[in-house]
């Protein structure tokens, strides 16, 4: 005698059978899923380089029209060549 009453889903007679899947199924799905959530996180990072570069892009050129006198553009770096 089942501990369930019969109305519930926990029941034997009331559970849904385990169907046993295809493996290559089941790998397939798998991979779909990894593939969509990588492509998913791959679009949110090109989302967030674009706006970080549009940014830096409006800053640089609102420094070129408009530039600090307190601060002053650092000299090019010269380049030492040892011979």
């Amino acid at each position: 005698m089942s501990p369930f009453k019969p109305s519930s889903p926990l029941h034997p007679s009331n559970a849904n059978p385990r169907v046993r899947q295809d493996p290559m199924v089941l790998w397939e799905d798998r991979t779909t899923l990894v593939k969509k959530e990588v492509e998913a996180e791959r679009a949110a990072s090109d989302a967030k380089i674009a706006k970080l570069r549009a940014l830096r892009l409006a800053k640089e050129a609102a420094d070129r029209e408009n530039p600090d006198p307190e601060n002053p553009p650092k000299p090019a770096r010269r380049k030492l060549h040892i011979k």
